[in-house]
């Protein structure tokens, strides 16, 4: 199942201990990158598109929930 991703107006929160800011976010993303290597080798990454992403997993960083996360309207955001 995936988790919604916050937008402008929600953000997450852990109904079960209330938490707004420390999550462990668990996302599967297909990207294009443009890797420049440098004359030793070290790679670099110069240029990113995201062609899909979706986040399989949101589990709360204080009381360790994983189903206990859901959206809720940021405070003064307008919907």
């Amino acid at each position: 199942m995936t988790v919604p991703k916050p937008t402008a107006g929600t953000r997450w929160r852990c109904s079960l201990c209330g938490n707004l800011t420390r999550f462990d976010v668990t996302r599967s993303s297909k990207v294009v990158e443009y890797v420049h290597l440098d004359l030793a080798g070290e790679p670099r990454i110069e240029e990113q598109e995201v062609l899909s992403e979706s986040i399989e997993s949101v589990r709360c960083r204080w009381c360790d929930a994983a189903d206990q996360v859901e959206l809720v309207d940021r405070p003064g955001a307008q919907v």
